[in-house]
């Protein structure tokens, strides 16, 4: 059993390129992970890492065990999740992944709903902007904007990522309610920038027009940073519906120019092969199809403000 944990970890590792990213994975301290390793390379007699004080690199043999390692895991993930779905009520660990507003705003509300109706799921969500392999990490679910194609996953579209325009109540009263796009060059606006390649987002264009560029004195690469700026009456900004909700719901935003109200991309739930017949992976996904039924309760939120 040792034995297994140390190929875990030296799994893990190998995966994230660290033994603090590999701990956070696994929910232990670095120091056991190092422990493991080092015991299983004592084992092995054979060095698996090649370590420098900056770097972390697979030996030869390192990586020929890293290719065994990682089908043997895969296999007894697969007994392990054929175990669960043996049992009729939905237990155990659930590992989540979702990019930071997603998390925040779309799953995060909803989890102690989920658990009330499950309690014996326990469920560690981790957030994070950065892409994420959910079968070498071992996650059981993750929450993504936009089409994904990965032939070792299955997913199933979960809500719609939807974008409008905000302003402040204080804003609009000093400078005015924008009527048409073209009343744009008249105000101040805050863009987005997206952190994965540094582009500015395009604004959508009116009734199927093609989106445009605008010139904004505020830029910013974080959605709930942008819509805090708007809160603060930095002007005019585009922010996804399920992100501005709150602030509308509370008078601190009003949605403006609603053809500036677009869907972008569906938020998609994905999962492993394996996981296919886990069920507690099932009962959270057919939970969120059935609480984020369209109109979401974001978008609801939104429309009654207009």
């Amino acid at each position: 059993m040792h034995r297994l944990t140390g190929l875990i970890a030296f799994a893990r590792v190998a995966a994230l390129g660290s033994y603090t990213s590999a701990a956070r994975a696994l929910g232990v301290s670095p120091s056991a992970v190092s422990k493991s390793i080092n015991r299983l390379e004592r084992e092995l007699g054979l060095a698996l890492f090649a370590r420098t004080t900056r770097s972390l690199t697979l030996t030869a043999g390192g990586r020929d065990l890293y290719e065994r390692a990682v089908r043997l895991l895969q296999e007894v993930d697969a007994l392990e999740q054929t175990a669960f779905a043996a049992k009729a009520e939905p237990s155990g660990m659930l590992k989540i992944t979702a990019p930071l507003p997603v998390g925040v705003h779309v799953l995060a509300p909803y989890l102690p709903a989920f658990r009330r109706r499950y309690p014996k799921v326990t469920i560690d969500l981790r957030l994070s902007d950065g892409f994420v392999d959910l079968v070498r990490e071992g996650i059981d679910i993750a929450l993504r904007v936009g089409d994904q194609s990965d032939s070792r996953l299955i997913s199933r579209p979960i809500a719609m990522h939807r974008i409008g325009a905000f302003a402040s109540p204080g804003y609009l009263a000093e400078r005015g309610i924008p009527s048409s796009i073209d009343d744009l060059a008249e105000h101040d606006l805050v863009n987005f920038r997206f952190q994965s390649t540094g582009q500015l987002l395009r604004w959508p264009g009116d009734r199927g027009k093609r989106p445009f560029d605008v010139l904004a004195p505020l830029v910013i690469d974080t959605s709930e940073a942008v819509a805090a700026a708007l809160v603060a009456g930095g002007g005019i900004g585009i922010s996804p519906t399920y992100v501005a909700a709150q602030y509308v719901s509370i008078g601190l935003l009003r949605p403006v120019l609603p053809e500036l109200t677009v869907d972008r991309a569906p938020i998609v739930a994905l999962w492993p092969e394996s996981r296919r017949e886990n069920p507690a992976v099932r009962a959270f996904v057919d939970f969120l199809e059935q609480t984020l039924v369209a109109p979401t309760p974001w978008d609801r939120t939104v429309d009654a403000h207009r």
